[in-house]
């Protein structure tokens, strides 16, 4: 393993000999320069992990050495020593993207740390992450054998994601295999939960979570009638992994009130699940009191046409008079739009945005091979995520609202999963065609393979005639046909799908957020 190489300009360089030879006994290879002149040469020669840079030197001073070595090698980390505690000296080190600032006389030990800090600490915390999952791996198996409750299940899968997010900085293959395998077996778990559970939560109220209808009835119209001003953003696809990384971006501008982990009910498809928030009633119910506002699986036309109108039929039913302004943004131009009439947006009292963003990237990532290739992995299209965010109208409109005396939501209708295994099904023309989740009146299946609901009403769901069932895929599972299946499987295999049991798709975010005045 070679030495890291370190390069210490000082005037005074003879006066540092013995913290140079300290850090020489502790393994580090140092050259030195007594002028600004000298170590831009050396930099532009040679290759150094770290540079210390004295503030206060004859000729270019540090801060002019600083702009040198930070155009030859903007990479470099690069640490200010100074006997000036002068604001305007520090702040101009700071902008210029030193990596940390010393004062004068500095000990052995500062130094070390500050080493450590800027060369170490990659490795140390690689290091520690890895150790504190190892202590964490047992526990998070004895959670999954042990949940019972919807609840418990959101604890599991908001310390899943934790540790997701923190081993993704890791290049430790191995342990990444050891957790994939440790969220399959939760994924597991969950399934059969759901299998065991859902259809009492439409009969029992006391043990069933908040569900996708309920999110308007039980979340915002309280808000509103305590007089507040809404903003609700409805991103599709969005996942509580893709919440926590977009979040510290927000964080600047918003904070969180809460952030609550809802259920999405099934199918976890927009058709189904955004249309029930809207309309804040169970599909079945929207097909009964609505019919002209409902599609079912086999009707031709859009699925989602009509969520302006459910919302306002929700309004009505609850006796509620919000000005409304509904918008469904799939459009760069649209988004923007938005940004340029905020003052109109404010003049109303609830404003629903859809943002579609994110489900048209994980279709794209199923049919152009490019965009599978940006986003071949979850860490990928995570990254993805986040790249449209910071560069989007929607994160623009947000920072504009925080100006406002607003109460602002983020939510989604279902989040979704990366299918790896195939399963067979078989069915006539008129089943649905969802990968995650089938309806029809012929469908041929294994049962042990897929959770069945044989009558659709128990769990509120639609049927186009009395011999409609559902079926909803597991864990990573996918519902391939038996005709070109090789061709079908090959070519939907590793894409983000939903519209079935998983975590990632069941268990997704409802935050709420004020602006930081």
């Amino acid at each position: 393993m070679r030495k890291v190489r370190i390069l210490w300009t000082d005037d005074e360089i003879d006066l540092l000999k013995p913290h140079i030879l300290f850090l020489e006994e502790k393994g580090f290879e140092l050259s030195t320069a007594s002028n600004g002149d000298d170590a831009i040469e050396m930099v532009r020669k040679q290759d150094f992990d770290l540079v210390f840079l004295d503030e206060n030197m004859p000729g270019l001073s540090g801060l002019q050495t600083l702009t040198y070595i930070k155009e030859l090698k903007p990479d470099v980390p690069v640490i200010m020593i100074t006997k000036s505690e002068e604001e305007d000296i520090m702040d101009e080190a700071i902008g210029s993207k030193i990596a940390d600032y010393l004062i004068k006389p500095v000990n052995p030990k500062q130094i070390l740390l500050s080493i450590k800090k800027n060369i170490d600490t990659k490795r140390l915390v690689s290091e520690k992450t890895l150790s504190d999952y190892q202590s964490e791996f047992g526990k998070i198996g004895i959670k999954i054998s042990e949940a019972r409750s919807f609840n418990d299940w959101v604890d599991l899968y908001k310390k899943l994601v934790y540790w997701e997010l923190e081993l993704e900085q890791n290049q430790d293959t191995g342990m990444h295999e050891v957790f994939h395998m440790q969220k399959s077996d939760a994924n597991k778990g969950f399934a059969r939960f759901i299998k065991s559970n859902y259809e009492s939560w439409f009969s029992d109220s006391d043990s069933k979570p908040l569900l996708s209808p309920n999110l308007f009835k039980e979340r915002i119209f309280p808000l509103l009638d305590q007089g507040e001003k809404v903003f609700v953003l409805v991103i599709d696809n969005f996942r509580y992994d893709q919440w926590k990384l977009v979040q510290p971006l927000i964080a600047e501008y918003f904070t969180v009130e809460s952030e609550e982990l809802y259920s999405s009910i099934l199918p976890t498809a927009t058709q189904y699940a955004r249309n029930a928030i809207f309309a804040g009633l169970m599909p079945y119910d929207i097909d009964k009191l609505y019919p002209q506002l409902w599609l079912n699986d086999d009707d031709e036309g859009g699925k989602n046409m009509n969520e302006e109108e459910l919302l306002k039929t929700q309004l009505t039913r609850n006796s509620k008079k919000y000005k409304l302004f509904y918008e469904k943004v799939s459009q760069l131009k649209t988004g923007e739009k938005l940004v340029e009439n905020i003052q109109d947006l404010l003049n109303n009292q609830l404003n629903v945005l859809v943002y579609n963003y994110i489900d048209m990237l994980s279709h794209a990532r199923t049919e152009i091979e490019m965009i599978r290739e940006l986003a071949n992995d979850e860490p990928a299209y995570r990254s993805l995520t986040l790249s449209w965010f910071k560069h989007s109208p929607l994160f623009s409109l947000i920072k504009e609202l925080q100006q406002e005396n607003i109460k602002l939501i983020i939510t989604t209708d279902h989040g979704t999963v990366r299918v790896q295994n195939p399963v067979k099904v078989v069915g006539d023309r008129n089943t649905s065609t969802n990968l995650r989740y089938k309806c029809g009146r012929n469908l041929n299946y294994n049962p042990k393979e897929v959770y069945e609901v044989r009558d659709p009403q128990k769990v509120h769901l639609p049927k186009s005639n009395i011999s409609t069932s559902y079926i909803f895929a597991y864990n990573d599972d996918f519902l391939a046909y038996p005709n070109n299946y090789n061709y079908y499987v090959n070519y939907y295999k590793n894409t983000f799908q939903h519209g079935g049991i998983s975590m990632e798709e069941m268990i997704i975010p409802f935050i709420k957020l004020k602006p930081n005045f």
